[in-house]
């Protein structure tokens, strides 16, 4: 097969690969994925999927199974909300096109299913870029990732026909991400050319002589620098620590509070420890409650996050967002139906909100932005105690 724009033929080890660029969001692109698959009738069916995003695609029952006080428990809250919002953003570019979302994606899995091919998930798994990247961001960046989010909402809405081609050859992770990848360039590197790395080695280590590949077209250029270069898929599959600095953070900003505190009782007197103690529980439970109201929570779940607040910011090894969550979760009881109304709220900012499921992860997240504010805001108020 002759290379063109959207094919692309590569050698390895004697196994015969094609290579398809795809448009996540392009019909065209889907049509295609089918032809080349039925007439060349490979061995096997690469797709650039997780396992995860496979069971999203072909299972639509799968949100029923999702245990949300075990998300919460293992703080994975916020990595399940940003990876509804990165498929938000895909459905509505694909709602917008007239197409479904992860279409191409679909089409090969039926396409090689019906020849007999096996089904081949080449893809990283989307919780271990996320957590990859959420521990290289630090504090601000997770800010305006969340923002950032939020506001490709409406940017979807306002785009553009001449736009649309060149948002088709763009990853959408790389879409979303592009101006914090462009100031952190260590960003880039996991989001997309880490994963080029990962493609690269799952293709061409696929079983069978001959293989279809099928994966977005922002990752042809970075599968082709990559094809010959060994890789370490156990090293790119690993979560990385948290930094020393963060850890000692999470000790010593409680560490400091309480020394605070005691000094301003013994060195500044009652009064003074009185407000300083007052300072620390006002902006703690005034920005953290502030937090759960923002994401329209209970107003039981609300209190709680007020109450938790100035607790829990004193012990690193809970977190206030966690109990409102915990709490906005036996609270609203989340049904079937609203697991069931998943794909549909998530194309709207209004339905995150209106959806039990993302509005308790809302709850976790926005509950815990406003305690770490409060912690921050709370210090040097406490200090004038000593002024």
């Amino acid at each position: 097969m002759t290379d063109n724009d959207n094919t692309h033929h590569l050698i390895f080890e004697g196994k015969d690969i094609t290579l398809i660029g795809t448009a996540h969001v392009s019909r065209e692109s889907a049509e295609l994925v089918s032809d080349v698959i039925r007439e060349q009738k490979p061995e096997t069916v690469c797709v650039e999927l997780c396992e995860s995003r496979y069971q999203a695609i072909t299972q639509k029952d799968q949100w029923e199974n999702t245990n949300l006080i075990k998300v919460i428990r293992e703080k994975k809250a916020f990595l399940l909300l940003a990876n509804l919002m990165l498929a938000s953003f895909q459905k509505k570019m694909a709602l917008k096109l007239g197409v479904k979302p992860g279409e191409e994606m679909i089409r090969a899995i039926e396409a090689a299913k019906e020849i007999g091919a096996h089904v081949h998930l080449a893809d990283r798994d989307i919780r271990t870029t996320l957590s990859r990247t959420w521990r290289l961001m630090g504090f601000w960046t997770k800010i305006k990732l969340l923002a950032q989010f939020v506001t490709s909402f409406g940017d979807v809405d306002n785009i553009k026909e001449e736009d649309i081609e060149e948002m088709k050859r763009k990853d959408v992770l790389e879409t979303l991400l592009s101006e914090i990848g462009e100031a952190l360039p260590d960003l880039r590197r996991i989001l997309i050319d880490e994963r080029d790395q990962y493609l690269a080695s799952k293709i061409r280590t696929a079983p069978g002589k001959t293989i279809v590949a099928v994966v977005g077209a922002g990752h042809v250029p970075g599968i082709h620098k990559n094809w010959e270069t060994p890789v370490d898929l156990d090293a790119l599959d690993q979560i990385p620590p948290k930094g020393k600095l963060i850890r000692s953070l999470k000790w010593a900003i409680p560490a400091v509070v309480i020394a605070l505190i005691v000094m301003g009782f013994f060195y500044a007197g009652a009064e003074a420890g009185a407000d300083m103690v007052k300072w620390w529980v006002l902006a703690n439970a005034g920005l953290a409650g502030l937090g759960a109201a923002a994401a329209l929570a209970h107003p039981v779940t609300i209190l709680t996050a007020v109450v938790a607040s100035p607790i829990t910011s004193l012990n690193p090894m809970i977190a206030a967002g966690w109990v409102a969550g915990l709490v906005e979760t036996f609270i609203g009881k989340p049904k079937v139906k609203d697991f069931e109304r998943l794909p549909e709220d998530i194309v709207s900012a209004r339905g995150f909100w209106r959806n039990k499921i993302t509005r308790i992860l809302l709850v976790v997240v926005l509950t815990n932005v406003g305690s770490s504010l409060g912690a921050f805001v709370a210090i040097p108020l406490m200090m004038r105690a000593f002024g």
